[in-house]
């Protein structure tokens, strides 16, 4: 079960590496224009946000691999434990306030590896 829910992790943490990439770096570039559905107008006039967001997604990544690397499995696990609930958080209010995709691409793999980790405790 361990197995599973830090891969689960480890997915989840690549996800916010992509998000960050999108984010920091493709936010004006046709895939991300398309991803967010932007204009180029409103990608560029809205750049700056998007990167100190995208930021942020890499700060939950190197949360998560971090707990994933921890010598300590106790710690390890509570740093996991927090970091994806941060990310649970961080989907829930996107899903609320941007679209309700958010909530199946952010939370919901966050909410699974988050039980799984629980449960294989």
């Amino acid at each position: 079960m361990t197995l599973i829910a830090n891969g689960l992790v480890v997915l989840v943490a690549i996800l916010h590496l992509y998000f960050l990439a999108l984010e920091m770096f493709l936010w004006t570039r046709p895939l991300g224009l398309k991803t967010f559905g932007n204009s180029p107008e409103k990608a560029q006039d809205s750049a700056v946000l998007a990167a100190n967001q995208g930021l942020y997604n890499g700060f939950l990544a190197i949360g998560l691999f971090w707990g994933l690397i921890h010598p300590n499995p106790a710690f390890g696990f509570q740093i996991k434990t927090f970091f994806l609930l941060c990310v649970i958080a961080a989907g829930l209010y996107g899903a609320a306030s941007v679209s309700r995709r958010i909530l199946y691409v952010q939370a919901a793999p966050a909410v699974l590896a988050l039980l799984l980790l629980w449960l294989g405790q």
